[in-house]
């Protein structure tokens, strides 16, 4: 099992089913996205930032028409780059006319704050754009939470299955792999940071209907995680 190995120098979370409940992603932020995207590709297209996005996309997409490919790819909850990258524009607009508000599970917010208060340095790992993730916890029900973070990765470090992202992010962060504690809900996500050093414990919130991973260390929320590092 994979256990905390005293207490971590950084703590790197990652967002749907861990900091947030997952209706809040697939019933709110995702549908939003999903009916404004056209409007926004047809309005914002000629942008360079959203053009060298659907670049990208186009590439990926291998002759599809780009739209479509970026709608299948969300219905699919597809780990698309650009895909992320465009809805984090789309939720910008959003956050920023008042249409969406961060949910943060009660619990998150008052341990953040003293794991940030007692010199822990903290990050997020999320399949969601840079840009996607300082909305959520900025514009949170909680209040502004982003400037507790020393910083934020997305699926352009690499795949969150994948040991090569923690090893890219331990570099990046310029700690050993074995200062880093991982909290996420989904196993494969903690066998991965495991296997580039780190700790690692699965957050199972029963309201998301986490399946328990009898491989790693597990927490029903964010002050058992505070209890167990003691």
């Amino acid at each position: 099992m994979g256990a905390v190995r005293g207490r971590p120098t950084a703590i790197i979370t990652d967002i749907e089913g861990t900091t947030t409940p997952i209706s809040f992603v697939r019933d709110v932020l995702f549908p939003y996205a999903q009916a404004r995207l056209p409007r926004f590709v047809e309005a914002h297209g000629a942008e360079p930032a959203v053009a060298e996005i659907l670049a990208e996309a186009g590439r990926l997409a291998e002759g599809r028409d780009v739209v479509a490919a970026l709608l299948g790819w969300m219905a699919a909850d597809a780990k698309v780059t650009p895909l992320k990258t465009l809805q984090g524009l789309i939720w910008d607009e959003g956050y920023r006319r008042g249409d969406l508000l961060g949910v943060i599970y009660p619990d998150v917010p008052p341990v953040l704050r003293r794991w940030h208060a007692g010199g822990v340095r903290l990050y997020v790992y999320s399949s969601g754009s840079v840009a996607a993730q300082k909305l959520l916890f900025g514009c949170s029900d909680a209040g502004d939470l982003a400037a507790l973070f020393s910083g934020f990765f997305d699926t352009r470090v690499g795949g969150k299955r994948e040991a090569a992202s923690y090893k890219g992010i331990a570099r990046a962060i310029g700690l050993p792999a074995g200062e880093i504690l991982f909290l996420s809900d989904v196993a494969e996500e903690l066998d991965a940071a495991v296997g580039a050093g780190m700790s690692a414990c699965q957050l199972v919130r029963a309201a998301d209907g986490t399946i328990g991973s009898p491989n790693h260390m597990r927490a029903a929320d964010f002050a058992e995680v505070e209890t167990r590092l003691g």
